[in-house]
């Protein structure tokens, strides 16, 4: 959750929560200058990079879900598209080399309850040089009984992942969204929402 605004940006005046005219929704709203301010979902973006029979996981070394497994990812930057962001994190991450022809979009995930979205693309490494960033304890590559299923971070990994080896059994790798909500007894439901025409990768 965002921590509310007391002090506007531009001219330092009060902020107070309301509707603006002609909008449908609660905004913060500076008193002195009207400057309405918007917020929207985040983006996270990332890969799920292949090496032969294994996939490339990293363990965190920051919260949330500190030293836990999960595929290198995080929030975009301004200026770069959804795939820029995604390459630049697996660099940052895991020191691993992705190039964009080696990517296609796999999954995305609407979490609505948190305002995020996350958007993972299946890449190609060409190679095992990779090293763990600041952001990583260690890096690895997992045959898929060898994955500590455990000790995953996130349920978009884990749902990404299994996607993955299900759909290698077939060699066709579909893009799928799905929507993470959760129910009135705070229990996590994954629901596909849509998946492409199935084709060769």
């Amino acid at each position: 959750m965002m921590r509310p605004m007391k002090y506007c940006q531009h001219c330092a005046g009060p902020i107070t929560r309301q509707i603006p005219p002609g909008d449908d929704k609660p905004r913060d709203c500076c008193l002195q200058c009207d400057v309405v301010f918007y917020q929207n979902p985040n983006n996270i973006v990332g890969t799920l990079p292949v090496y032969e029979d294994r996939v490339l996981l990293c363990r965190r070394a920051i919260e949330p879900r500190l030293g836990k497994w999960t595929l290198p990812a995080g929030f975009m930057e301004n200026g770069e598209s959804t795939l820029e962001g995604a390459i630049r994190e697996t660099a940052e991450e895991a020191g691993a080399t992705v190039l964009a022809p080696d990517c296609q979009l796999y999954t995305l995930f609407n979490l609505p309850t948190i305002n995020q979205v996350y958007l993972f693309f299946l890449t190609q490494l060409r190679s095992t040089d990779f090293n763990p960033g600041p952001e990583s304890l260690e890096v690895a590559l997992f045959r898929e009984e060898d994955i500590p299923w455990d000790e995953i971070a996130f349920t978009v990994v884990r749902v990404s992942l299994e996607q993955y080896f299900r759909d290698r059994k077939q060699f066709l790798f579909p893009v799928r969204m799905f929507d993470l909500r959760y129910d009135e007894q705070r229990t996590l439901g994954v629901t596909l929402i849509s998946h492409s025409h199935q084709k060769e990768w």
